[in-house]
């Protein structure tokens, strides 16, 4: 079968490898759609911190059940939603229930070969039905799902004001599912067309274009009071900094984005606002669940999210092109078949 590699960074390879071999509790399958991630678009660049090369990339998917065992619920042609997150189910956070951040978690793409290739084979677990979902709708539901998770994470309910920072996939994702969950949204970003993109995708969204009076925009759109929620989902250490002072007193502030340096914060200022710091790590069965129940309602704008399209073999040349050119970007597909 044919896959895509990132021997190291800068440098992608097709390669033709073996066929996976069904082990016992799992299910073959045929991938069918990848999303590509800013974590494959990071692996490419070099600047993932959880990762060794070589890897095959790719964990948002879709995929069609070829094998499965006799006893499974799934069968032969189903279209599937693919879990990328395998959890070692005995570590004190799987005991917990919450696989999301398991101590030796293996996620596709990152830590074990991921879905930039024609077949795997996976837990039965980690496969959720499409049922009604569209083949391009099931490979959305996990980058979906990241967003829903910091949502719930936060606490939204309706009437919070809620501040998303960073209009891209992930962030538009929480702006989506923090609406749905009844909060009034802005969206802050410093590209002029993300923020537009922002308005069209979230009606009645506001918005912040971020440059050096962004804390008085803050302090405008809020009366002074700063916002209930805010989720940083830009990964860049200036703005995760600057984002503890948009809190309002007694908010919280959630960390979508992921950084290799530490982040510093003013201790007098986070305790006198008693802020609560989350941060929020992939997502549960119930995200999943809640996504695939928002895109089968028709509540999530597809349309306007799926932007770019390209094969396995075209990926090749247009995955290194998009970490450049990256005008009207928010997410590529690929279609494997």
């Amino acid at each position: 079968m044919q896959a895509i590699v990132c021997q190291k960074p800068g440098a992608l390879a097709f390669e033709e490898r073996p066929e996976p071999a069904r082990a016992a509790g799992e299910v073959l399958v045929q991938i069918r759609r990848v999303g590509i991630c800013g974590t494959d678009y990071h692996i490419y660049e070099g600047t993932q911190p959880y990762l060794q090369y070589p890897r095959v990339m790719g964990h948002e998917l879709s995929a069609e059940v070829i094998e499965t065992s006799a006893t499974s619920a799934l069968k032969r042609g189903q279209i599937v939603v693919i879990n990328p997150y395998i959890a070692c189910g005995t570590c004190i956070a799987c005991r917990n229930a919450k696989p999301n951040c398991c101590m030796h978690l293996a996620v596709l793409g990152v830590h074990r070969d991921g879905g930039m290739t024609e077949l795997l084979s996976l837990p039965e677990g980690n496969l959720y039905p499409a049922g009604a979902l569209s083949i391009e709708q099931a490979a959305t539901v996990e980058f979906l799902a990241i967003g829903a998770h910091g949502v719930r994470r936060a606490g939204v309910r309706r009437g919070t004001q809620c501040l998303v920072i960073g209009a891209g996939p992930i962030g538009l994702g929480a702006a989506i599912f923090a609406q749905i969950d009844g909060a009034a949204i802005t969206v802050m970003d410093r590209d002029p067309g993300r923020v537009a993109l922002a308005k069209s995708v979230i009606d009645g969204a506001d918005s912040i274009l971020a440059n050096d009076r962004t804390a008085e925009a803050v302090a405008e759109a809020t009366q002074g009071d700063g916002f209930d929620v805010v989720i940083d989902a830009t990964g860049n250490r200036l703005s995760m900094e600057s984002s503890f002072g948009y809190v309002a007193h007694g908010g919280s502030y959630v960390l979508l984005g992921l950084i290799r340096e530490p982040i510093t914060f003013s201790d007098p200022e986070f305790h006198k606002r008693e802020t609560t710091l989350l941060a929020s790590r992939n997502a549960l069965d119930g995200d999943f669940e809640h996504v695939m129940g928002a895109l089968a309602s028709g509540r999530v704008p597809l349309n306007k999210l799926i932007t770019h399209r390209t094969t396995l073999a075209g990926a090749i040349k247009d995955l290194p092109r998009w970490t450049i050119e990256k005008e009207g970007l928010v997410k590529a597909l690929i279609e494997v078949r």
